[in-house]
């Protein structure tokens, strides 16, 4: 048998009878570590296999070596172990990611799994409140679990964006807020006045209280779809090469979010002027009511300066609610209606022959009942006990135990108690009747005091 030599060509091997076969010599200094190499192969030094003519050649097999088989099976269990476990660390983290993504898009997310706690239309007047506050505020209604802290922290990192992170966990609200948009206990002292509310309420709650407070503003994310951040719409811009529909489709986006924007707030403007024209009807009927004339029987200067004092305040009132443009135009149309409401009663205390009444504040449970007549001890609920000015016909409801005929208007909640209304828009409406030093007084405890002027929180 001839043997390859380094340097030389290799001769063809003489014809001989069948050899049997023999194991490749394996160095010994390279023990069972050392590798089969790849078929077809030699390595010089190495007596190579003689092969029979007509006769197939096939290499050899290296039979695997007994000590590779413990740490093959520690490395298949390791694995084994990791896979069974692994499942539910990525599904909670796929979770968290995707709560993160659709905040990134819009201000509040709910799990499906508490849709029927928490409806579309609560969650579209939440985020409406939210993106009209302009901060970053991001609210998650998610089922009941463990780690709130980790929770938020996870979320924090994945939105990327600083702002203030509300959790509602179950039956819990957790809430966390990166320094620089609000300290941690302006956080705690808002998350422990609302921890008693029901779902629904005590978000909303919740964001009002930190919506006075935060600093900076919403992010530019909010309006654009939840997936448009992972999309293919980078790769087809590049792919296409029209940049301007990049251009254009952001100015879209802009447009589209800010006529949300005050299509929401013209929405509610709209309701600020129909609770106004309500008061606006209210007054004039309690005027014509009184049916005077200034050339009756009896009717003298005193009482005809009343009556012409009632109708300039009716005329103001029209057209300044003609006018109205932003919340803060109410306060001079309420103030003009409480200023009518006092000449009115005057008027009617002349004609019917009784001592002129004090100036009195309107009935607090609704103002276009006129002014008030007494004070009488009230509580909003979860508040404490104040005296609050009523008409006459209310004092006689408390008296007997029934509920006061009291005023209400459009809320996120549906048509609730003016008390229970948001500040930033029925506050001007409720300081023109009271003023602003009595408001926050009889208002105290409630949702609306937290954004009139001169209120300093229970």
């Amino acid at each position: 048998m001839n043997q390859i030599r380094p340097g030389r060509p290799a001769v063809a091997p003489r014809p001989v009878a069948a050899v049997p076969a023999r194991t490749p010599v394996v160095p010994a200094a390279l023990g069972p570590r050392t590798r089969a190499f790849p078929r077809g192969a030699r390595t010089p030094g190495v007596p190579s296999r003689p092969r029979t003519p007509g006769v197939p050649s096939r290499s050899p097999r290296t039979p695997v070596a007994p000590r590779l088989l413990a740490p093959l099976l520690t490395l298949l269990l390791a694995v084994g172990s990791f896979l069974v476990a692994a499942p539910a660390a990525v599904a909670a983290d796929a979770g968290v990611r995707s709560v993160a993504r659709a905040l990134r898009a819009d201000p509040v997310y709910v799990d499906p799994a508490m849709r029927a706690e928490f409806s579309k239309a609560g969650e579209r007047a939440l985020e409406r409140r939210i993106e009209d506050g302009d901060r970053a505020v991001f609210v998650a209604v998610l089922p009941s679990g463990s780690g709130a802290g980790r929770l938020l922290d996870e979320l924090r990192q994945s939105t990327g964006i600083a702002g203030v992170y509300a959790v509602r966990l179950g039956d819990t609200l957790h809430a966390r807020a990166d320094d620089a948009v609000l300290p941690a206990a302006t956080v705690r002292r808002a998350v422990s006045a609302v921890r008693a509310q029901t779902l629904p309420r005590q978000l909303d709650a919740f964001v009002r209280l930190t919506l006075r407070s935060a600093r900076g503003s919403a992010p530019a994310s909010w309006g654009l779809a939840a997936g448009d951040d992972e999309g293919p719409l980078v790769p087809a811009l590049l792919v296409s090469g029209a940049f301007v529909l990049l251009l254009a489709g952001t100015w879209a986006v802009l447009r589209r979010r800010r006529g949300r924007r005050e299509r929401a707030r013209a929405d509610v403007l709209d309701k600020l002027r129909a609770a106004a024209e309500e008061d606006l009807a209210a007054f004039t009927e309690q005027l014509e009511g009184l049916d005077f004339h200034p050339a009756e029987p009896g009717a003298d200067d005193t009482r005809r300066a009343d009556h012409e004092r009632a109708l300039d305040a009716l005329d103001q009132a029209r057209s300044l609610l003609a006018a109205v443009l932003v919340p803060a135009d109410l306060r001079a149309v309420t103030r003009a209606l409480e200023e009518g409401g006092h000449s009115l009663a005057t008027l009617r205390a002349r004609r019917a022959g009784v001592p002129v009444p004090d100036r009195r504040p309107p009935c607090f449970f609704d103002p276009g009942h006129g002014p008030s007549a007494l004070d009488v001890t009230w509580a909003p609920p979860g508040a404490a006990p104040r005296a609050v000015p009523v008409c006459a016909a209310d004092a006689a409801l408390l008296r007997a135990g029934g509920a006061p005929a009291a005023r209400t208007v459009p809320t996120v909640l549906g048509r609730r108690p003016y008390w229970e209304a948001d500040p930033a828009w029925w506050g001007p409406w409720a300081t023109g009747w009271y003023g602003e030093d009595l408001a926050p007084a009889l208002l105290t405890g409630t949702p609306l005091a937290a954004g009139l002027p001169h209120h300093a929180p229970a």
